[in-house]
């Protein structure tokens, strides 16, 4: 794409913002956590009662659900949903979009990567045995969809609601997705992010038998640690981020909030293995570049990159590959937020979106929390022990997921 079609198309701005993930439960204390590089990750009560070898992971603070859902809908819906609902209601109270604006034309764009397994797996654990006693909301509580069509159904907002799966990319495609939709004229304004709330017996047992999480048990809040030569794996969280997306000329005429733009967004597939990522990270190197195509940029204008990192071997790896052949050899400072959330599956995307936002619109690239040596450390350029000042400007988020689902955003600082 040419500067002068970018120039030319509907430019997209973030009016609103939610977020409730294990940094915080909102984006100015998320972003205060990520920037102080404290790690959530704790012991959790359940997973050591099922004796899991990994019984550590990172949740979302406590904070007043009974705010957001009624007793009742919170009988009717699962965690993932109770997050979702709750981060959308912040975004788009923040937006504030006019009671005059037809609802037939504001769309729900949501990612998830479990979707409602945690609540299928507990109603199979709890009546298994006589299926006939199955709790009656099970079938509605499990839906895949279910975020997405509550906070549908919460506003009336009765555009395209769609929800993508591409596991630790699917937030990241909700994203890019409705700022397409905004582009082209489709929508006049979107709710759009991502959510996942997986810390669950079954969920966890999976992932440890795949030897994918750290099993550093002795101390949890040291074992999520991106790119670091002793990481050993990634550690579950859960949590949820949503952004209200609309017109950049309609928002500012409005005299709305704008936190910045969604600029560049790509997506595709290494095609290559259902876990582990292409090794040479060519396929993962051209997505990159053509999200900061897509936003009229060149690589030397992004100011910094947000790493997937998830702290295991082979994904940081070929990550750090992909950014050194993404920026030939000179990449900007690179910071992952992983060491400090946790992996938030379909969630994470959204959430590492909104703080690379905030990072890049503060001018300071957080250190990653836990690393001090990497192997990578030729390859990228890697931000530890303090945070970097940088100029504002744009920074590139990555998301990389199981399948070979790759997807990035390019997001811009308002100007």
């Amino acid at each position: 794409m040419t500067a002068r079609d970018t120039a030319r198309r509907i430019r997209v701005a973030i009016t609103g913002i939610g977020v409730k993930c294990p940094a915080g439960t909102t984006l100015a204390e998320a972003h205060g956590t990520v920037l102080a590089a404290k790690s959530t990750a704790s012991v959790v009560g359940h997973l050591v009662e099922a004796d899991l070898p990994v019984p550590f992971a990172c949740l979302v603070p406590p904070f007043d659900e009974e705010a957001y859902v009624t007793r009742r809908e919170a009988r009717q819906i699962d965690r993932a949903t109770t997050l979702a609902l709750c981060a959308a209601a912040d975004a788009v109270s923040e937006a504030a979009l006019p009671a005059d604006l037809s609802r037939d034309r504001v769309g729900v764009q949501i990612g998830t990567g479990i979707g409602g397994l945690p609540s299928m797996e507990k109603a199979a654990l709890d009546h298994g045995d006589r299926p006939i006693d199955m709790p009656v909301h099970t079938v509605p509580r499990s839906m895949s969809n279910a975020p997405a069509s509550r906070i549908a159904m919460r506003y009336g907002f009765r555009g395209p609601c769609s929800t993508y799966s591409t596991a630790c990319a699917s937030g990241t495609t909700a994203i890019g997705e409705a700022a397409r939709r905004i582009r082209t004229g489709e929508l006049d304004a979107a709710v759009a992010g991502g959510v996942d709330a997986a810390v669950t017996k079954v969920i966890m047992g999976g992932f440890a038998r795949m030897r994918a999480l750290s099993t550093r048990t002795d101390a949890p809040h040291l074992a999520s640690r991106p790119f670091d030569a002793e990481r050993d794996g990634f550690v579950m969280g859960e949590g949820a981020a949503m952004v209200v997306l609309e017109p950049w000329d309609v928002a500012v005429a409005r005299g709305a909030r704008v936190y910045g733009e969604v600029s560049g967004f790509a997506e595709n597939c290494d095609a290559f293995h259902i876990v582990a990522p292409h090794e040479d990270g060519t396929v993962a190197a051209a997505c990159m570049r053509r999200a900061i195509a897509d936003a009229g940029l060149r690589p030397a204008d992004i100011v910094h990159v947000n790493a997937h990192g998830t702290s295991t071997l082979l994904n940081d790896r070929a990550e750090a590959i992909a950014v050194d052949r993404c920026f030939a050899g000179s990449p900007p400072p690179l910071t992952a937020v992983k060491g400090v959330t946790g992996h938030l599956i379909g969630g994470s995307g959204a959430v590492e979106a909104v703080l690379a936002l905030a990072c890049a619109s503060a001018g300071a690239v957080p250190p990653v929390a836990n690393t001090t040596k990497s192997p990578e450390a030729h390859l990228v350029d890697l931000v530890t022990g303090a945070p970097r000042p940088v100029p504002v400007g744009p920074v590139l988020s990555n998301s990389f997921g199981f399948g070979g689902h790759n997807a990035c955003l390019v997001l811009t600082p308002p100007n």
